[in-house]
């Protein structure tokens, strides 16, 4: 082979293998869960939620939903968009993306949910006005919020969601979300209180009715207002 044929070649198998490599080898798509920085210091939640608990919490159990369900998304080649699209085929996918995704997902939200020093507060404007059209009070609302949370059986979420004019509360089993189509609970999640043991029982064993009351006095609501759209 002369040196002209050989440049020729050579140029020719690098150009195939810039086309052919993100065929063979590199990944099918850019979605990627990541962890939201937390808006505040992990002691500011106290005495309702404790310092170690959410170190606990955000550092280690949340860590691991994002890298496990970022492994999911590279060995099963997934390719939704977004994390929407992702739980919209949550069906397709093995039990180890679906829950570590809904893991990743369902922190994020709960995180923002949550504000220093709110005790006593409630809601007003247009996310009380929402709550009063659905529920017909505060209070009623709130009792069928805690209903939710207290009743979810073992680990799980209660969630305040909205589905076309009306607001509804449920619960999903494990790191499940409103927005998986396998999800009993449909809709746009305002709101949402993790009752998984890893959540409260450092601070609280198994009273767990003590944890949600106290969490009451931490909820962010603006957040839950800006989510209404």
């Amino acid at each position: 082979m002369d040196r002209r044929t050989f440049v020729e070649q050579s140029v020719k198998l690098a150009a195939f293998t810039a086309v052919a490599g993100p065929v063979l080898g590199a990944p099918l798509a850019a979605l990627s869960f990541s962890q939201v920085p937390l808006p505040y210091a992990k002691d500011a939640l106290e005495p309702s939620i404790d310092a170690m608990t959410m170190d606990i919490h955000y550092s280690k159990h949340h860590a691991a939903y994002v890298k496990n369900v970022n492994d999911a998304i590279n060995e099963e080649k997934i390719t939704d968009a977004s994390e929407v699209d992702f739980f919209s085929n949550i069906q397709k996918y093995s039990a180890k993306a679906r829950n570590n995704g809904g893991g990743a997902w369902n922190h994020n939200f709960f995180w923002l949910n949550l504000a220093p020093a709110q005790a006593g507060t409630a809601p007003g404007g247009k996310i009380l006005d929402a709550i009063n059209g659905s529920f017909g009070s505060f209070d009623k609302f709130k009792e069928q919020f805690t209903q939710a949370a207290m009743t979810r059986f073992g680990s799980g979420w209660a969630w305040l969601v909205k589905e076309g004019n009306q607001l509804k509360v449920g619960s999903t089993p494990n790191q499940d979300n409103p927005l998986m189509s396998v999800s009993d609970l449909k809709g746009t999640p305002l709101l949402a209180l993790d009752v998984w043991e890893h959540a409260y029982y450092l601070k609280y064993q198994n009273k767990r009715n003590e944890y949600v009351a106290n969490w009451w006095n931490v909820v962010n609501w603006n957040e839950v207002a800006s989510r209404l759209g």
